[in-house]
């Protein structure tokens, strides 16, 4: 099934236009990490956890429309991106409170760190983020594909501000919170970060 038919899965024929502009957006040139492969995997994961969702349907709404805007340029991508979930689902037969939900997850993915019994937010940041507990070869292709989107930051810059994300990141309590995810990937995922900081670090 291509995104566009797994959109409309989802959302219904009604709203296909909306399923092609944003596979349009995660199609767009450059990118280089946060692609349609990343969405698919992100979506994977979400239906994968998805018995640990409040609403599924809203995290799959969600899923969609994260990285619905990226500009590596800018810093507010992700509120960027939920701003444009408000306005394209206002357009749809949803009520006001699933799209209202998706708006919070969409924006909830600049931190990753969902509150306590929040599990709607726990299945997507544990979705986007499940990258990092990947095995040394992926997560070297994820790393080199982040530093190709930010090809126009000279190195030395790119380093200190890739370890100040990396950095944010150890720095939560838990960058997992669905059972499986924090099983399966927690680990892992603080050593691959570790181990980027110290290449970045060593220079």
């Amino acid at each position: 099934m291509n995104l566009v038919d797994r959109w409309v899965a989802l959302a219904g024929p009604q709203a296909r236009h909306i399923g092609a502009e944003l596979d349009a957006r995660y199609g767009e040139k450059h990118r280089r990490y946060h692609t349609r492969e990343h969405l698919t995997a992100v979506l994977d994961r979400v239906d994968e956890w998805a018995e640990h969702a409040a609403d599924p349907g809203a995290v799959r709404l969600a899923a969609w429309f994260h990285d619905a805007v990226y500009d590596p340029e800018r810093a507010d991508n992700e509120e960027r991106s939920a701003r444009l979930a408000g306005r394209m689902l206002a357009d749809t037969d949803l009520p006001d409170e699933t799209i209202a939900e998706v708006v919070r997850l969409v924006e909830l993915t600049e931190s990753h760190a969902p509150a306590a019994g929040d599990r709607n937010g726990a299945v997507l940041c544990d979705a986007d983020l499940a990258i990092l507990g990947s095995g040394p070869e992926r997560y070297a292709e994820y790393a080199a594909a982040v530093r190709e989107e930010y090809a126009f930051v000279p190195e030395d810059f790119y380093r200190v501000g890739r370890a100040e994300v990396l950095t944010g990141l150890l720095d939560l309590p838990a960058l997992f919170h669905t059972p499986d995810a924090r099983e399966r990937f927690e680990s892992r995922a603080r050593h691959n970060i570790e181990t980027e900081l110290l290449l970045l670090r060593a220079g």
